[in-house]
C-alpha cells in the first residue's frame, strides 16, 4: 500500500474510530482500546511497518494512560505512531508481543513505570526497579521521595552540608505533600514567642559637650598654632629680623647674636661704605674718592 495514502487507508479500515492527525511531520493514529491489538496488525500487514522501535505511556492524570508505539517501514522509509487510551482505575490492555515480538521489554517496562497491564505478556514482571519497589515513578502522583526518605549526596540550600550558615525553611521536592515523609512533623515550624521589648536607651549627650558643661572649641588650638607660624614667631618667642636689615649690618644675626659677631669690624665697615654707595677706605691708597 502506498504510504502517501494512510488516511484513506485508516478510514477505509477503521472508519471513524481511527482520528489520524500530524506530530512534527508524522502520522499519528489514535485508536480505542479495544482496535489496539487490529491496529498494530494493520500498521504491519498493511502499511508494510515491519520494524518495531519502542513503546511508552504517557500520564494524562484524570483521562488516564496513553500508550504510544513507534513503528517503521524498511521498504518505504516511512514512520507511524499508533496511539491508544486506557482508563486510570484499570489501565489494561492486550499484548502487542503476538504481532511484534520486540513488544515484550518495552511492555515489562511500562507496566513497571506505569502501572499498565498487558493482558497475555509472557513474562510480565517488573524489569529494572529493584526487588520490592512499591509504586509506579512515572505516574503523576507518584511521591518524588529522593530528597526527603535520604539524606541528599550534596547540599542544596543553604546549611544542609552541616556547617556555615543556618538553614531556612528547607524546599521540599516538587510532587512531596507537606504531611509526607519522616519530616512531615518537623517541616512546618511552630510559631516563636515574641520577644520581649527592649527598653529605651538612654539619651546620649551631644557632640562636643563635657560632663562639666564647658563646650571645648574644636579646632581653637590648632588656630593659635597656624595663626603664630603666620606671623613668624619661632618657638623662642622672638621675632623673625627682617632680611633688608642684614645687607646694612646693623641687624641681628640668624642666630640671635650681636650684629657681626662672626665679622671683623673693619669688613663690616666696608660692607656698609657699599651699601651707601662708597668706595670702601684702604683701597688704592687707602684715601676717600
Amino acid at each position: 500500500m502506498n504510504a502517501r495514502e494512510p488516511a484513506a487507508a485508516w478510514a477505509e479500515r477503521f472508519g471513524e474510530d481511527a482520528v489520524l492527525s500530524d506530530s512534527f511531520g508524522q502520522p499519528v493514529v489514535d485508536v480505542p482500546a479495544v482496535s489496539w491489538l487490529a491496529a498494530l496488525d494493520f500498521a504491519r500487514t498493511e502499511l508494510d511497518c515491519d520494524y518495531f522501535d519502542w513503546l511508552t505511556a504517557v500520564d494524562e492524570q484524570a483521562d488516564g494512560f496513553r500508550v504510544v508505539v513507534h513503528v517503521y517501514s524498511l521498504r518505504q522509509r516511512h514512520h507511524l505512531l499508533i496511539r491508544t487510551l486506557v482508563a486510570r482505575e484499570r489501565p489494561l490492555l492486550p499484548t502487542a508481543t503476538g504481532v511484534y515480538r520486540g513488544a515484550a521489554w518495552h511492555e515489562r517496562e511500562t507496566y513497571e513505570m506505569f502501572g499498565v497491564v498487558f493482558d497475555g505478556h509472557p513474562d510480565l514482571k517488573p524489569l529494572l526497579l529493584p526487588d520490592g519497589f512499591q509504586g509506579n515513578p512515572l505516574r503523576k502522583d507518584f511521591v518524588l521521595a529522593a530528597r526527603v526518605a535520604k539524606p541528599w549526596p550534596g547540599a542544596k540550600e543553604p546549611g544542609e552540608s552541616g556547617t556555615g550558615a543556618p538553614s531556612r525553611r528547607r524546599v521540599r521536592p516538587p510532587g512531596v505533600p507537606d504531611d509526607w515523609g519522616p519530616q512531615a512533623t518537623t517541616s512546618a515550624r511552630p510559631d516563636r514567642p515574641s520577644r520581649p521589648e527592649r527598653p529605651p536607651r538612654p539619651e546620649r549627650p551631644g557632640r562636643g559637650t563635657r560632663p562639666g558643661g564647658a563646650e571645648p572649641v574644636r579646632g581653637a588650638e590648632s588656630s593659635d598654632v597656624a595663626g603664630a607660624s603666620g606671623r613668624g614667631e619661632t618657638g623662642g618667642g622672638g621675632e623673625r629680623p627682617d632680611r633688608g636689615e642684614g645687607s646694612g649690618g646693623g641687624g641681628p644675626s640668624a642666630g640671635g647674636g650681636p650684629a657681626g659677631a662672626d665679622e671683623s669690624p673693619g669688613r663690616s665697615e666696608e660692607s656698609g661704605e657699599a651699601g651707601r654707595g662708597r668706595r670702601p677706605r684702604g683701597i688704592d691708597g687707602g684715601g676717600d674718592a
